[in-house]
């Protein structure tokens, strides 16, 4: 993909793009002349984050901000566009994960997960395509996750809200097709990232989650590894591209056949 998919020239806002994910699309991006505006609510991270893309000479500015907050992300959007010019580009890769059974689920957890999961989403987006109607351009992809369609044990909210995300995503799609927008969303499995080592247990995580665990219900991936981040960030630059000029309201699951293709 490094050879032929190339997003037109423009600035792209990414969110959670300190680590993870949102990391590795910012900095795919900017290796294809994208100019990235990198924004997450965790300073310090963001920071070393941008600053390890400035010095390979790309094009990233960091930007902090809570996506939860309605003010900030407002704030965030004009600022990124008086310094880096008008967004024709969107990532919400934004995103928390709390696990535990729904019987023993806390309200609080339940509201920071779909704070951030999908109220974020929202925000940012809703920001940002207003700004792009008068242009009539402009591409946003969602990162939602295979959980949003394969129910998982412990994960019912973080499974709800990202389902919650992508038809968010595909009906604002719906909505502003006739103004050229084009809104789809990328749906990865288990990732190589600080978030699914967190649900690790000991040093047997990365070879347990390929494997699965029938007892939960919990297929294994058919394609014998875990993705990383830059697989992810490969199907949201192409989503993004001209070569994907015809395609919006698509959800694109990158989970090596472990949801077995729903």
């Amino acid at each position: 993909m490094d050879h032929f998919v190339k997003p037109e020239p423009g600035t792209c806002l990414v969110t959670g793009a300190a680590s993870g994910i949102g990391a590795a699309v910012a900095r795919v991006l900017a290796e294809r002349g994208i100019t990235v505006a990198a924004a997450d609510r965790d300073v310090v991270q963001l920071r070393e984050t941008v600053e390890k893309l400035t010095a390979d000479g790309l094009h990233v500015e960091g930007f902090p901000v809570d996506v939860t907050s309605e003010a900030e992300v407002e704030s965030l959007v004009d600022a990124v566009e008086q310094r880096l010019g008008p967004i024709r580009y969107l990532v919400n890769a934004a995103g928390v994960l709390r696990l535990g059974e729904v019987k023993d689920f806390s309200f609080e957890d339940w509201r920071a997960v779909f704070m951030t999961n999908t109220t974020g989403v929202f925000l940012v987006s809703r920001a940002v395509v207003k700004r792009m109607v008068p242009h009539s351009a402009g591409a946003i992809v969602t990162v939602a996750s295979n959980a949003g369609g394969t129910p998982r044990q412990e994960m019912a909210a973080y499974g709800a809200s990202k389902a919650a995300a992508s038809m968010f995503t595909k009906s604002l799609g719906l909505e502003v097709s006739r103004y050229g927008i084009r809104c789809n969303v990328v749906s990865p499995g288990s990732t190589d990232t600080p978030m699914l080592r967190s649900m690790w247990q000991d040093q047997n995580g990365a070879s347990s989650t390929i494997e699965g665990n029938p007892d939960a219900y919990r297929v294994g991936i058919p394609l014998r590894k875990l993705a990383a981040p830059s697989d992810v960030a490969d199907a949201v630059v192409f989503l993004l591209s001209e070569h994907a000029s015809h395609i919006t309201l698509h959800e694109l699951t990158v989970d090596g056949g472990a949801g077995l293709g729903r």
